[in-house]
């Protein structure tokens, strides 16, 4: 018998990417949750079952959840759609994420893996962070998400075992162009790339993140599904790449790939750093999810490289 996956939230941007790395697997049937109707599976996933979720019928929510071996939970506001509207944000990061619990439960979801931020440490992430560091959310997307992780954690029982990842930044070519990412820092550089000819930082470019790619995030996933319980701790666990990196390396490396692609070099443009401005360091430590035997193995420059060739695709046309 298959292992029935249910992603919430697998139209998305990291949705779609794990939904496509699960779908390789035969021994998985894979169901995408979805607000709206859809009678047939989206073009980019043909092998999917989509089903309908009305968040507010609890019926709705359950049936949704039958049959479920393992529920991949991924739908909500995005930070910037929680800053504009922090109460929306509470509601469906948060209350929505209670009802689905209920849900589970009800319809005997075997495994639940919670996708919440790294964001939930703080709105400055800076020095050592491990899954032991205080959270101090202070923006209403980092606030609402650690609100649900404990609803998650909350909801393991004998039947039911809980998963929370706290997700740094994910980067790659999304499963379909008219996925909502292109605001996120990694697509955005590769559109001014392919509309613009240039690159336009926003600040010094001195920042530090932890970057992961999505072909890895999948990867992380497939191997939760998978995690003996004696193995998970208390379930939480970080997921980046542990290797941070300026927002400037990132920008050169995509103007380095857009000369070996395009045959051009954009320039790059920035802030001037602010007098005394520091380049404090930032480690997002993984060494929890290492010991479980999880190894990194995507490679940014396919990832970005194939970011590159869909903006030239989708935005100008492939004229490039």
């Amino acid at each position: 018998m298959k292992h029935r996956v249910f992603i919430t939230g697998g139209m998305g941007f990291v949705g779609g990417r794990v939904a496509q790395w699960l779908a390789a697997d035969s021994d998985i049937e894979l169901v995408l949750g979805s607000r709206t109707k859809r009678l047939a599976a989206p073009s980019w996933l043909p092998c999917a079952l989509p089903v309908t979720m009305d968040w507010h019928s609890f019926d709705s929510l359950v049936a949704a959840c039958r049959g479920v071996d393992t529920l991949v939970h991924l739908a909500g506001m995005n930070d910037s759609e929680c800053l504009h509207n922090p109460v929306d944000a509470w509601e469906v990061n948060t209350v929505n994420t209670a009802r689905l619990m209920e849900a589970a439960k009800v319809a005997s979801v075997k495994r639940v893996i919670y996708f919440s931020t790294a964001h939930i440490y703080g709105s400055r992430l800076v020095g050592t962070i491990d899954e032991s560091t205080l959270p101090r959310p202070r923006h209403p997307y980092a606030a609402s998400h650690r609100a649900a992780e404990d609803i998650v954690l909350a909801a393991a029982s004998d039947t039911l075992f809980s998963i929370v990842l706290r997700l740094s930044n994910g980067f790659g070519v999304p499963a379909h162009p008219e996925v909502n990412a292109w605001m996120l820092l990694v697509n955005d550089l590769c559109r001014q790339v392919v509309t613009k000819h240039s690159i336009s930082l926003r600040s010094s470019g001195l920042q530090q993140r932890d970057f992961i790619t999505l072909y890895d995030v999948g990867r992380v996933v497939a191997h939760m599904i998978n995690l003996p319980e004696d193995m998970a701790d208390d379930g939480v666990f970080n997921v980046g790449s542990g290797k941070s990196l300026r927002i400037i390396d990132i920008a050169e490396l995509v103007q380095r790939r857009c000369t070996e692609i395009f045959g051009f070099t954009p320039q790059i443009t920035r802030s001037e750093p602010i007098q005394n401005e520091e380049n404090e360091g930032f480690d997002y430590r993984q060494d929890k999810l290492v010991s479980t035997g999880f190894s990194l193995k995507g490679n940014p420059i396919d990832e970005i490289d194939e970011i590159l060739r869909i903006c030239n695709t989708y935005f100008v046309g492939g004229s490039l």
